[in-house]
């Protein structure tokens, strides 16, 4: 049984995207247009099932550095759960101004 491609855990709320694998190879440029206009994943489909997901660059980018962020976060949040001393503002400030007077 074929599996349905479900857009409910899609990021951002946005319309799933769903091509056949000849959108590619009928009209690259068109394609490749759509991932730049639209900078959403794209799932590709192979005899109506899911295959594989494609997007823009600059979208893929953008997915890395949310992710990065969303891990950082997480650091913290967990550093600030098991009691790790904080910095004041001003000792971060102080640091990032060293820190830029230093390039």
């Amino acid at each position: 049984m074929a599996k349905e491609v479900d857009n409910m855990d899609q990021p951002d709320n946005n319309a799933l995207n769903i091509k056949p694998s000849t959108a590619i190879r009928h009209d690259y440029n068109a394609f490749s247009k759509m991932c730049h206009e639209t900078q959403s994943p794209v799932v590709i489909t192979k005899n109506g099932e899911a295959d594989l997901v494609v997007m823009s660059h600059e979208a893929y980018q953008k997915m890395i550095a949310r992710q990065r962020l969303g891990r950082m976060l997480s650091e913290v949040d967990h550093d600030i759960a098991a009691g790790a001393p904080m910095r004041d503002l001003e000792g971060v400030f102080a640091a990032i101004q060293k820190r830029i007077e230093d390039v």
